[in-house]
C-alpha cells in the first residue's frame, strides 16, 4: 500500500520527541553559520554564495544522472548575480533554465509558491520540450494518457516498481492541497516543513519528469525561509548526492510505510546537520582568505603585492609561487619580486617551501593571524 492510498492522506504526523534534539541542533548550526559568513565583506561571500549555488545545481542533476559542466553552472549564476569573476564562459539554454530556476526558489523565498510559477520552473528545466530524447509535456501536470507514473529499475521483463504516484486525475487537486499548505501553515517549525515538503511534493509527482530537481528546490526555498536569508552558505543536494542511495531509499520506505513520517524527518534534519559539516570546508577557505586580507590591512602593501595575492588565492591557481613566476604574472624585474615576496613573508603573509637554490618556491601561510 503507497502512502497516498491512505484514507487519510495527507495528514502527516510525527514524535517530535525523536526530534527536538536533532533540530535544536541543525537550527543552533544554520544561525550560526549564517552568522559567521554575514561578518565576512560582500566579495568573499559573493564568492562562497558562488560556490554554493554551483554546487547545488550542478549536484541536484547528478542526482537524476546528469552530468553538468560546472564551469559554465558558475558563470551562468555569476551573470544573474551580477558578481564579477574570471573565465566567463557560454552556458547552454538548459543550464541557464536549472540556474533560474535555483535562484528563483532562493532569492525570492517569500514569494508565493503557485501553480503558475511551479508551471514555469518547469519549463525552464526543459527549454526544448524534451526530456532526452523524448517529447514531454511542459508546464503542466502531467496528463492520464501519459500512463502511470511508476519509479521502475532492472532489466525489461524483471522491473521492480519501487513507487506509483498518485493517479493524474488527481494531481490537480493534490497539487491544490499542497499549495496552500505549503502557504498557510504557519505552525511547524520551517526547516521541518522543508522535510515535509520534500515528501509530499516527490510523492505527488506532478509532473511528466523534473519532479525531483522541483522538489529539491522547493526545499531549497522552505530553507531560505527558516534562515530568512536569501543567501545559502551549505549545499544541501550536494549532501543528497553523496547519500544518494540512502536518499533512494528513505524516501521508497516512507513511501511504502505510513503516514508517521518521524524516521522520514531524521533523515533529513540528520542530512542537513552532514551537510553543514561538509560546508566547514568552503568557509574554512573563505575565513582563511578574509584573514590574509585583514593582515594585509596593516602593512603597506603595493598594487604588485595585491594583484598575485587575489591571483594565489583564486580557486584556478595552480603550484608555488616564485620570483619568475611573480616577475611575469606582475610584470616587474625579478629583483621587484624578490622584494615584494621577502615583505610578504615578512609580515607573515608568505613562507618560503622546503628546498633551496634555483628550486625555491613560496606558498601562503595556513594562518596569518595566528
Amino acid at each position: 500500500m503507497w502512502i497516498h492510498e491512505y484514507p487519510e492522506w495527507p495528514s502527516f504526523f510525527w514524535r517530535s520527541e525523536h526530534l527536538m534534539t536533532l533540530l535544536g541542533k541543525v537550527r543552533w548550526r544554520q544561525g550560526y553559520l549564517l552568522g559567521r559568513m554575514c561578518s565576512l565583506d560582500k566579495a568573499l561571500r559573493q564568492e562562497a554564495l558562488l560556490d554554493v549555488h554551483t554546487d547545488e545545481v550542478v549536484a541536484s542533476s547528478a542526482i537524476e544522472g546528469m552530468r553538468l559542466n560546472s564551469a559554465e553552472v558558475r558563470s551562468s549564476i555569476a551573470r544573474r548575480l551580477g558578481i564579477t569573476t574570471g573565465g566567463f564562459v557560454p552556458s547552454s539554454r538548459y543550464i541557464d533554465g536549472v540556474v533560474e530556476m535555483m535562484l528563483d526558489a532562493v532569492r525570492q523565498f517569500n514569494a508565493p509558491l503557485t501553480k503558475e510559477r511551479l508551471f514555469s520552473w518547469h519549463a525552464a528545466l526543459f527549454p526544448t520540450g524534451r526530456s532526452g530524447l523524448v517529447p514531454i509535456a511542459t508546464a503542466q501536470w502531467r496528463a492520464p494518457d501519459a500512463g502511470p507514473m511508476q519509479v521502475v529499475s532492472g532489466a525489461i521483463g524483471h522491473e521492480k516498481v519501487h513507487f506509483e504516484a498518485p493517479a493524474a486525475t488527481r494531481v490537480d487537486q493534490e497539487m491544490a492541497d499542497f499549495l496552500k499548505w505549503f502557504a498557510h501553515d504557519a505552525s511547524t517549525d520551517p526547516v521541518l516543513k522543508a522535510g515535509i515538503a520534500h515528501l509530499w511534493f516527490i510523492t505527488i509527482h506532478p509532473f511528466e519528469d523534473g519532479n525531483g530537481r522541483i522538489a529539491r528546490a522547493i526545499t531549497d526555498m522552505a530553507l531560505a525561509r527558516a534562515d530568512q536569508s536569501a543567501e545559502r552558505f551549505y549545499s544541501l543536494s550536494r549532501q543528497i548526492e553523496i547519500e544518494r542511495s540512502d536518499y533512494y531509499d528513505q524516501l521508497e520506505r516512507q513511501q511504502r510505510g505510513t503516514l508517521d513520517i518521524t524516521q522520514w524527518l531524521v533523515w533529513f534534519l540528520s542530512c542537513i546537520d552532514r551537510a553543514l559539516d561538509a560546508s566547514e570546508a568552503t568557509v574554512g577557505r573563505i575565513l582563511a582568505k578574509a584573514a590574509i586580507w585583514e593582515q594585509l590591512k596593516h602593512h603597506p602593501a603595493n598594487d604588485r603585492q595585491r594583484k598575485i595575492l587575489g591571483r594565489m588565492l583564486s580557486d584556478d591557481f595552480e603550484g608555488y609561487m616564485n620570483t619568475g613566476k611573480y616577475a611575469r604574472m606582475a610584470q616587474c624585474s625579478k629583483d621587484t619580486a624578490l622584494r615584494d615576496i621577502q615583505a610578504l613573508m615578512a609580515w607573515s603573509i608568505l613562507i618560503q617551501n622546503p628546498g633551496g637554490g634555483r628550486s625555491v618556491s613560496y606558498r601562503i601561510v595556513d594562518d596569518p593571524l595566528a
